[in-house]
């Protein structure tokens, strides 16, 4: 279909956005109204719902993101296992809602990345965009981090365009934090700045809930799987030397552009934590309050030392915007920043990352419009993001 075809027989479009991140928790999935050219869109949220993963399938990607290896065979399957779950939940939001999605954007499982050093960074989203659009019928874009790697880009993260059409503001400095596994920034100046847009920076600060969630796991014989609201972290006191020692870790100290994943922040680095907490005798509230200052002091100091100014606001989006101790110690740490969610703005926080993948799609297929950021990324130029499959 052209474009002028597709112009002709919508003026709306019906997106369903599909997100796993690297806390692996489940599929989040955003049916979204969107309607407009480029960043002038009306996105309206119509239906928002995280289904859990099986155990056996999460159990299993988070065996193989902590370097698990697999047959061809075996990997085949998990690929489409996962392609097969994100494609039962885009029928299952549209059962739900009695409404017909037009097009799917589906960011798929991250398994493995691997950013740019001395060659071509690499990263692996599992959960083909091909056998979603055949289960589910709809023309679905996937795969959307391949072409900004391919000009020499991190390949996240992604979304600080769709924060920037979304939640920027005429006149007020925002920062759209995001906590999920990893935590990421974006960074936006005021609308009303010259050349406002190019000034837009983001990258990812460091751990979000990956070892907070790993620490719980492993403190409850796999019984839980995270500390509700930061109950448990909110009774205990932060090491401070224990905080000093990980923030030596190389990335912490490094400009951006950056990202990360499952990769330093996984099962191989809280195995080094939990080694060296048992030399400071430290109760599991301790462990937990520790690991949330590491968050909270990644955050704080990339913003001390990277951003042009400190926001006058902090909108938090993803699961660590429920953490309210972590949320607490934000706003301790900076006492004249306005620490909220998205939904203070009229964004679902939980739905936030699902929805920014349905506007990608959005532009990819209707607007062929590119939406990686160059300054955000460190990709040679702006490109199309995604691989559109038909059904």
């Amino acid at each position: 279909m052209t474009k002028e075809q597709r112009t002709k027989n919508k003026e709306q479009m019906k997106v369903i956005g599909l997100m796993s991140g690297t806390s692996v928790d489940g599929v989040d999935a955003a049916l979204v109204e969107i309607s407009g050219h480029r960043e002038n869109l009306d996105v309206t949220l119509l239906a928002a719902e995280t289904y859990p993963y099986p155990e056996w399938l999460q159990r299993e990607i988070l065996a193989v993101c902590a370097g698990k290896a697999l047959t061809m065979k075996e990997f085949c399957e998990l690929d489409d296992a996962i392609a097969q779950q994100f494609a039962k939940r885009a029928q299952q939001l549209e059962k739900d809602t009695g409404t017909a999605a037009d097009l799917i954007g589906s960011h798929g499982q991250t398994v493995f990345h691997r950013p740019p050093q001395d060659t071509l960074g690499y990263s692996l989203q599992l959960g083909r965009g091909a056998v979603i659009a055949h289960l589910s019928q709809r023309p679905t874009v996937s795969n959307f981090r391949a072409a900004d790697i391919a000009q020499n880009g991190q390949g996240a993260p992604l979304v600080p365009k769709v924060d920037a059409c979304l939640l920027s503001h005429p006149s007020q400095t925002r920062c759209v934090q995001n906590i999920g596994g990893i935590s990421n920034v974006t960074y936006l100046p005021p609308r009303s700045q010259p050349d406002w847009d190019n000034k837009i920076v983001g990258w990812d600060n460091g751990p979000g809930n990956s070892l907070l969630d790993l620490a719980v796991q492993c403190l409850t014989g796999g019984e839980q799987y995270y500390d509700e609201n930061g109950q448990w972290a909110a009774q205990g006191t932060p090491n401070l030397k224990l905080l000093e020692n990980w923030l030596e870790t190389d990335f912490f100290q490094q400009p951006p552009p950056k990202s990360t994943g499952r990769e330093l922040f996984g099962a191989d680095y809280f195995e080094r934590v939990w080694k060296q907490a048992q030399d400071y005798d430290l109760s599991p509230a301790d462990l937990l309050a520790s690991l949330t200052e590491l968050t909270v002091s990644a955050i704080a100091q990339d913003y001390q030392r990277f951003l042009p100014q400190l926001p006058e606001t902090i909108l938090l989006c993803g699961g660590g915007s429920r953490n309210h101790y972590l949320k607490q110690r934000l706003q301790q740490t900076f006492p004249e920043v306005e620490v909220t969610t998205t939904d203070a703005v009229g964004l679902d926080s939980h739905a936030k990352e699902a929805i920014a993948f349905a506007v990608l799609a959005y532009w990819r297929y209707w607007d062929q419009f590119p939406s990686n950021l160059p300054q955000v990324t460190g990709a040679k130029k702006s490109v199309l993001l995604g691989e559109i499959a038909p059904p």
